[in-house]
């Protein structure tokens, strides 16, 4: 050894720094070899960064290797090893790709097999590593991401959970190694889902997943990433969620977590290890996390974590799609891991008003179970917050004269950020595409509540109207439709889910994806810009509307009319993420937005629950359906009960 673990920021001493890369995991890609953004540029382009800045020659190269299969099934059933280690063997050559659609957000080919036994493998031998001191620190560059993988199943991009593994391997194979504590820190915007039910009930292992939930509507679109699973049995008050309401948190938003919830917790659990689901999509304009980490903001949340654990840190790389803040982010934590500071950063920024409310919510649910967080927070402190989604400026001095010092704690690391330059630059594309599609026109049909206009221009100008329990924030475009038009379609209209945000307890309306003679379907349709489209599926699925690049364009547009129905990748995990093409009305296209086949095949199974309206909900559609002249009240009434009560 050449130095013990440096959590000091001590340069003099040299840190041990593990990298593991193997170009095998890059032969895990797309079967027809179509874009895809878990792709293998993404390993690639985090190892060239590091070799091009001289940080590989200043790290330990460890060689890959694959993980056996006694160590997998520590977390896997002995069903799901074999499915992988087989999926890649010509036996599957003409079943891969039927295999692959009966999961979540998978896909498969020839090497995905030895690429996944890579991947896990890689993880498990820098754990170990670190584990026994050889190593201070390691980062292991793996794919296909494991965080999603669930027990008996592939799921959202990942195969195998390699992190899962790697904590079972120590704790339950190793004990020799003295790693008897283990901080799971999963930064990925998506919730770690399979990570959290695999240590649900483990009181060694300490999970704790800050991601984007948007109330459960954001990918993997369950309860399961609430602030409310807390763990159960002995692990109770060791699973901790901190659930974002909406894209756009950045650097202030995280750090004020960091140093508000998981800070002071890690300090109680006084981990022997930390190992970090290191997935980079909450990164600046990652396309389909929607947040805004700086490369400054990853290198801060792991400089604080290396004051633990004696500075023992693994990293395992899970998402991050936008290659260029990938690689600068990586690069950061590398950085981090060798000279033990932070990189050179700056900003003048507050957290969201919802940040400081789910640190709350957070604080009060385990209170119970972690001593730190039974004292509420001081109200100096959380009135100090951005109104999203521009961020308030800190520059003057003034701002914080006279603020006590636990809030000048706070104010301090938010200062030495710098994230005004990343935000000029959405800025100028959000104005880019907005100017072009604004001159584009569409047919927006509506078949549930929207039917109703005033309920539609909620999306378009702001507000809500009776029966709403939550507003919209309306359209960038506040023009009303030029035109609107009613008529009925060969749909079936169904209703599903028994709970929203907007209408409280009830189903609500989907449309069957695909049409059927035998049915009918009544829409109202307004004729508006596609930016106003993009807008109102920003809304149907809880995103913000202030975006540096559309949901849907018109290159999509042109495309749909021959696929007849797409899902934008960044709102897969939304209730209406299924654009659906319906032919053209005076030369101009009929789009809608739903649910896709797979969710039909959900709710026909109870996986999903189908549901009748709510009455207020119902009224809206009667009142849309009335007022828009096609139906009476009463035929309007039979037409909602009817598509309530027949089984799909």
């Amino acid at each position: 050894m050449e130095g013990e673990a440096n959590s000091g920021g001590n340069d003099s001493v040299r840190r041990r720094v593990g990298l593991v890369y193997d170009e095998r995991m890059c032969l895990h890609h797309t079967p027809d070899g179509d874009d895809h953004p878990e792709c293998p540029d993404r390993t690639r382009v985090i190892w060239n960064k590091l070799r091009d800045s001289g940080l590989l020659s200043r790290c330990v190269l460890l060689g890959a290797k694959e993980a056996e299969d006694r160590y997998i099934q520590l977390v896997h059933s002995k069903s799901h090893v074999d499915l992988i280690k087989s999926i890649s063997s010509k036996q599957f050559d003409s079943r891969r790709d039927r295999i692959a659609s009966k999961f979540n957000s998978i896909y498969f080919n020839k090497g995905s097999s030895e690429a996944a036994y890579l991947a896990a493998g890689s993880v498990l031998e820098a754990a170990e590593k670190v584990a026994k001191g050889d190593l201070d620190s390691a980062f292991a560059i793996v794919r296909p991401p494991g965080h999603h993988a669930e027990e008996n199943e592939p799921m959202g991009f990942c195969l195998f959970n390699n992190v899962a593994i790697a904590a079972s391997y120590l704790l339950n194979e190793r004990p020799e190694l003295g790693i008897r504590k283990i901080l799971i820190v999963d930064w990925d915007v998506h919730h770690g889902n399979a990570t959290q039910k695999m240590f649900w009930k483990d009181s060694r292992v300490l999970f704790f997943s800050v991601h984007r939930h948007d109330f459960g509507c954001f990918y993997p679109a369950t309860d399961d990433g609430s602030h409310i699973m807390i763990g159960e049995g002995p692990g109770k008050g060791y699973n901790i969620n901190v659930p974002w309401e909406h894209g756009r948190c950045g650097d202030p938003d995280y750090f004020a977590v960091w140093d508000h919830v998981l800070i002071p917790v890690a300090k109680e659990f006084n981990p022997d290890m930390i190992i970090v689901s290191a997935g980079f999509d909450a990164a600046v304009r990652d396309p389909l996390g929607g947040c805004c980490i700086t490369a400054y903001g990853y290198s801060v949340m792991l400089r604080k974590l290396m004051d633990f654990a004696q500075g023992k840190v693994l990293l395992a790389l899970e998402g991050g799609y936008n290659l260029q803040s990938l690689a600068n982010s990586a690069h950061a934590c590398v950085q981090v891991l060798l000279e033990g500071k932070p990189i050179v950063g700056s900003s003048e920024a507050y957290p969201f008003e919802s940040t400081w409310r789910v640190i709350e919510n957070v604080r009060q649910k385990l209170s119970v179970h972690w001593q730190s967080l039974s004292e509420e927070l001081p109200k100096k402190l959380t009135s100090l917050r951005a109104a999203p989604p521009q961020l308030i400026d800190m520059s003057s001095d003034s701002e914080t004269d006279n603020l006590d010092d636990a809030v000048k704690d706070i104010i301090q690391p938010f200062s030495e950020l710098k994230v005004d330059a990343d935000q000029d630059e959405e800025k100028k594309d959000s104005a880019t595409w907005r100017s072009e599609l604004r001159l584009v026109d569409v047919w927006y049909a509506s078949y549930g509540s929207n039917m109703w206009k005033p309920r539609f221009l909620c999306y378009i100008q702001g507000g809500k109207v009776e029966g709403m329990h939550k507003p919209c924030s309306g359209s960038m475009d506040k023009n009303p439709p030029k035109y609107v038009l009613s008529k009925n379609i060969p749909h079936r209209l169904f209703f599903g889910r028994d709970y929203t945000l907007t209408w409280g307890s009830g189903g609500v309306a989907f449309l069957h994806p695909e049409g059927n003679t035998q049915d009918k379907a009544y829409i109202c349709m307004y004729r508006i810009t596609l930016e106003q489209f993009n807008d109102i599926l920003f809304q149907e699925n809880l995103l913000s509307c202030d975006a540096d690049s559309p949901l849907f364009d018109l290159g999509a547009l042109e495309a749909i009319k021959s696929r007849r129905s797409m899902s934008p990748e960044a709102i897969k995990g939304g209730w209406y993420h299924n654009v659906v093409f319906l032919g053209e009305e005076q030369g101009i296209p009929i789009l809608t937005m739903t649910c896709n086949l797979a969710d039909v095949e959900a709710f026909k199974s109870g996986k999903l629950s189908l549901h009748a309206p709510g009455k207020e909900y119902a009224n809206t559609l009667i009142r849309g359906l009335t007022e828009g002249q096609l139906l009476s009240e009463a035929e309007a009434t039979i037409y909602i009960e009817e598509a309530a009560s027949q089984p799909l």
